[in-house]
């Protein structure tokens, strides 16, 4: 079988510039179709915007579906979707995701967090230790959701856990405790596909937000205004639907809450404060719930979220009409985040020729849909995690409160640099091993800090080293009816395009390569950073 050598040489070739075009040409197209988002805007009938249920989806419209909405399927995947319409897919998509991960915990997560006393007595080489120890288990952490992405039945479930994770950040920088950190993401999940409503409540509540926002010393007389600013601009409301004087009075209203030794919510009501706050025009004794409840029922913060949603499965530009339509019925229903979601991907917007390609993978689409898609061999998964982090996406740790900007800010010289060598060692490891992805979560063995239990037997299937990815590409074209070594016919060839592309290749490719160099060439082509 032929090495990835010479895909490699193509993938280093390929100039920034030449991505940036191919980026500015997907954005155009896709911004002259759909223009900016308007908050004012009203919105059309939700019927006017959706697109015939009733048309059957082939490998091509399930690819896409399933790359869209979760990460790049592999061909079992996909057959699952295949003659089956759009309204049956979608509500087969959303009727198959989960509330909890199938990747057992860490045994360090029900551990209780040290109390203020017991830090206090620490030794100099005690305190060293613990941070020690409190990176490791971020690290753990990490392993932990990449493991999960990996395996996960229901990638939507993941897709929308991270989404929130983004709308609700928290990060690693201020919130001390890993399994503060992995306990907000078991609640992210749990209401990823629920309800708005209350996953706001409990997200306002989450020891790792309180910290992270500062919620747990704002106090009668002394308020903090952090969390009461950004969960108007950034989880409600956004720029401009909200006065400073409406976040001075909000914060009163969120007094109260806090933190105890263990870092658990407490309610300290002789810290609340109890006088009246005018927000939003309205007076009244207003709590930190009843303040939630007056976002809630602003029409913008529906249409933020809608927005939001539309940039993350649609396009950069969303479609104020649109979007409008779709806010509405997703308040109507009571912030049902699943409604919000038929609609969204029902629409004749995600379906549109000129939004397919047209967005950006981010590291975690790029490195866990590679995975995969190609059923990469690896060993223990904190490649992956090193690969994410010098893709620029660090789970745990945004940037920033505004979290990871997306689009096309993925991309620039030290990233493209970065994933062109992630595809170069998965390139060059064809043919040194066959070993596939293993189909359940990683073995006790191959899991740093015991992560999981002893009765959890190893795999059977091949085990791999931790030296890096193994990729079986013929293999791969097997289970696409091609051959590696034979040049494929014009059909073939469009079906294996298809299969690695949502959009045509930006660099030419030569009709008389056969079926390994054609994947290989598609691989380290510029278009596949987009989806």
């Amino acid at each position: 079988m032929k090495t990835g050598l010479h895909a490699t040489r193509r993938l280093t070739s390929a100039p920034v510039s030449l991505l940036a075009l191919f980026f500015l040409g997907a954005a155009s197209s896709a911004a002259r179709a759909a223009p900016g988002p308007d908050p004012t805007a009203h919105g059309a009938p939700l019927a006017a915007i959706e697109t015939p249920g009733g048309k059957v989806l082939d490998v091509a419209d399930a690819r896409f579906l399933l790359d869209r909405t979760g990460f790049a399927p592999d061909p079992r995947e996909t057959a699952q979707y295949v003659g089956l319409t759009r309204a049956q897919a979608v509500d087969r998509l959303l009727a198959t995701t989960r509330k909890v991960a199938v990747t057992p915990l860490p045994a360090w997560f029900d551990e209780p967090i040290p109390t203020p006393r017991e830090r206090k007595a620490w030794t100099p080489d005690e305190k060293k230790a613990a941070q020690m120890t409190r990176n490791r288990r971020y690290r753990e952490a990490r392993v932990w959701w990449v493991t999960e992405m990996l395996h996960t039945p229901s990638p939507l479930t993941e897709r929308m856990t991270l989404f929130w994770h983004n709308h609700f950040v928290s990060g690693q920088d201020k919130v001390p405790w890993p399994q503060t950190m992995l306990a907000q993401n078991l609640l992210l999940r749990r209401d990823a596909l629920g309800n708005f409503g209350a996953m706001l409540h409990d997200v306002a509540k989450d020891p790792a937000m309180l910290q992270y926002l500062d919620g747990a010393s704002n106090r009668k007389g002394h308020p903090n205004e952090n969390f009461a600013r950004e969960v108007m601009e950034l989880f409600t409301l956004g720029e401009g639907h909200y006065t400073q004087k409406d976040v001075t009075e909000a914060a009163r209203a969120y007094t109260g809450w806090g933190l105890n030794g263990q870092a658990q919510f407490v309610w300290r009501p002789r810290m609340h404060d109890n006088g009246d706050k005018t927000v939003f025009g309205k007076t009244g004794n207003f709590d930190g719930d009843q303040m939630l409840d007056l976002l809630l029922a602003r029409p913008e913060t529906a249409r933020l979220v809608t927005a939001k949603l539309w940039r993350e499965f649609i396009s950069d530009t969303p479609d104020p009409r649109q979007v409008a339509a779709m806010a509405d019925a997703f308040r109507s229903h009571n912030y049902d985040i699943r409604t919000v979601l038929h609609a969204l991907f029902l629409s004749k917007a995600f379906w549109q020729q000129e939004h397919k390609g047209s967005l950006t993978r981010s590291p975690v689409d790029f490195v866990i849909g590679t995975v995969r898609a190609f059923d990469i061999g690896y060993g223990s998964p904190l490649p992956l995690v090193a690969a994410l982090n010098q893709l620029g996406q660090n789970l745990y740790a945004p940037p920033d409160v505004k979290g990871w900007r997306g689009g096309q800010t993925w991309i620039n010289s030290a990233t493209l640099l970065a994933r062109d060598r992630f595809i170069e060692a998965i390139l060059r490891s064809a043919g040194e091993g066959t070993a596939s992805r293993m189909p359940r979560p990683m073995s006790a063995a191959e899991t740093p800090d015991a992560m999981m239990p002893a009765a959890f037997k190893p795999d059977a299937r091949p085990r791999m080293s931790d030296k890096g990815p193994h990729f079986d590409p013929a293999r791969w074209l097997v289970q696409e009816h091609a051959s590696g070594v034979a040049i494929p016919d014009a059909a073939t060839r469009t079906r294996i395009e298809q299969a690695v592309l949502a959009t045509r290749p930006a660099e030419p490719i030569s009709p008389d390569v056969d079926g390994l160099d054609l994947l290989q060439a598609l691989l380290a082509d510029p278009a596949y950073q987009l989806k």
